[in-house]
């Protein structure tokens, strides 16, 4: 524990209306400020998804840099989300450090408890704040991490698919760190039955 991270699943839920639910083509989308921490994470779960035959690209090849790095209103994620249903997307996967060391998060409820989080747009329009808002993490060493899968598809109303919650312990190097963390999503999108292993 003191010489390298470890990822604790904490909690994990799949939507039952999802039973069958299947993502072919999947943007990933890490929140945070850390430009290169991002991109590592993007491009190393991308990697692993790609290896079981999911289409899956990078928020920061798709999303433009004013997207990112700018507060967005609600009708700014929505057309954003219509541009990604007309480029063949289905399926959302967002990721962001909801809190440290037990101390204080950006909120108190988790999406499957909340009904408004159910939906991508609510979700990423409350916690864009977490983007803005990261300067104290550095003084922590457990971070809690959540990840949610969202269906795109615009004619459903609850579209959370699965969201899993994580215990990052000592994420002292940010290579090691986000292998173990991506490697822990894997292995709970597998046991959820949401993606293939790869044989």
């Amino acid at each position: 524990m003191t010489s390298c991270s470890s990822v604790r699943l904490t909690e994990s839920w799949r939507n039952p209306e999802y039973q069958e639910f299947k993502p072919k083509n999947m943007l990933i989308v890490g929140v945070t400020s850390d430009l290169e921490a991002r991109a590592a994470f993007e491009f190393e779960l991308m990697n692993a998804l790609n290896a079981r035959k999911i289409n899956a690209l990078q928020s920061t090849v798709v999303f433009e840099t004013s997207f990112q790095d700018s507060k967005q209103t609600e009708a700014d994620i929505k057309k954003q989300v219509e541009l990604l249903l007309s480029k063949g997307y289905d399926t959302i996967l967002v990721s962001l450090v909801k809190g440290m060391d037990g101390n204080q998060s950006f909120s108190s409820e988790s999406p499957k408890i909340d009904y408004h989080l159910r939906r991508f747009i609510p979700y990423y329009l409350l916690y864009q704040e977490a983007y803005f808002k990261q300067e104290y993490y550095n003084d922590y060493k457990v971070l809690n991490i959540e990840a949610s899968m969202y269906n795109l598809k615009k004619d459903k109303e609850k579209t959370l698919v699965w969201f899993g919650t994580y215990d990052l312990v000592n994420p002292n190097d940010i290579t090691k760190t986000i292998n173990t963390y991506v490697k822990g999503v894997i292995r709970s999108l597998e046991k959820e039955r949401l993606i293939s292993k790869v044989k």
